[in-house]
């Protein structure tokens, strides 16, 4: 009895904040402004298809170049002293406490066509170049907003890895691009999934970053479902239909790459 109680806050918590705004969400995608039933708003949503495939695209170009750069950056912090470790997790996080939205600003102030970049660049006779409004300014925003959310978990998860495991490997005769093969990276793959899907979940879904680095031409999902519930397009019901379809998705993506989590804890078992 005591137990329940001291869970109640949370099922509270869960109920008002998570239950009933999905059951709101799955209720106008099937409905009409009147209130009754149809499907037409799902079919209707499947004429944005081009958008999503864009936005899966573009989340993933970020996802991967995250990873790029987090993995090699979050080893070499696992091994520093403890206390260089603090200061650069420190520096890593130091951006996210600056607004997002200042963020994002000072890159529009970087990449436009009289921005520092290109004022760099005519230094030297050279540009200006189209750098902003464009999907590589997309994907550049989403790179350095999202960073830190992959560089954590696996931080996290490699200072945990055991040194003396990788001196088993080596005294063994291993080289030590085997040993990053077979040992670090099969430890480090929790880390790696979490990261994955810290990065690709926020990135698939934006729209401020797509709105002030890619411009009217990259749309991407967000953006559309921006419009559906803000916009002069104002369609609350086709907006929670597309909503649920990234909904769908996004759990999709998230349990295929459990699985591979999964596939590595049983391989470890046996």
């Amino acid at each position: 009895m005591k137990s329940k109680m001291i869970s109640l806050p949370y099922l509270i918590w869960m109920l008002v904040f998570t239950i009933v705004p999905l059951g709101l969400v799955v209720f106008f995608a099937f409905t009409t402004p009147e209130g009754q039933f149809t499907l037409d708003n799902l079919t209707n949503a499947g004429q944005y298809i081009s958008v999503l495939l864009r936005s899966i695209w573009l989340a993933l170009i970020a996802t991967a170049i995250c990873l790029l750069i987090a993995y090699p950056l979050s080893y070499i912090l696992s091994r520093m002293h403890v206390n260089r470790q603090r200061t650069f997790i420190m520096l890593v996080m130091l951006p996210m406490w600056i607004n997002f939205l200042l963020r994002t600003y000072a890159w529009m102030t970087l990449l436009e066509n009289n921005g520092l970049i290109n004022r760099f660049f005519g230094l030297f006779g050279l540009g200006p170049f189209n750098l902003i409004n464009t999907e590589g300014a997309v994907v550049l925003g989403m790179v350095y907003n999202y960073l830190p959310f992959m560089i954590l978990p696996l931080y996290s998860i490699l200072t945990k890895i055991d040194n003396s495991l990788i001196e088993a490997a080596q005294d063994l005769g291993a080289p030590s691009r085997k040993v990053f093969a077979k040992v670090v990276i099969p430890m480090s793959m929790p880390g790696i999934t979490t990261g994955i899907t810290m990065v690709f979940v926020p990135a698939i879904s934006t729209f401020i970053i797509s709105r002030m680095l890619g411009g009217g031409s990259n749309l991407l999902i967000g953006d559309l479902i921006d419009l559906q519930f803000l916009g002069n397009a104002y369609n609350p019901n086709l907006g929670a239909a597309i909503s649920l379809v990234l909904m769908v998705l996004i759990l999709l993506f998230m349990s295929i790459v459990n699985q591979f989590d999964d596939e590595r804890t049983e391989g470890m078992l046996l």
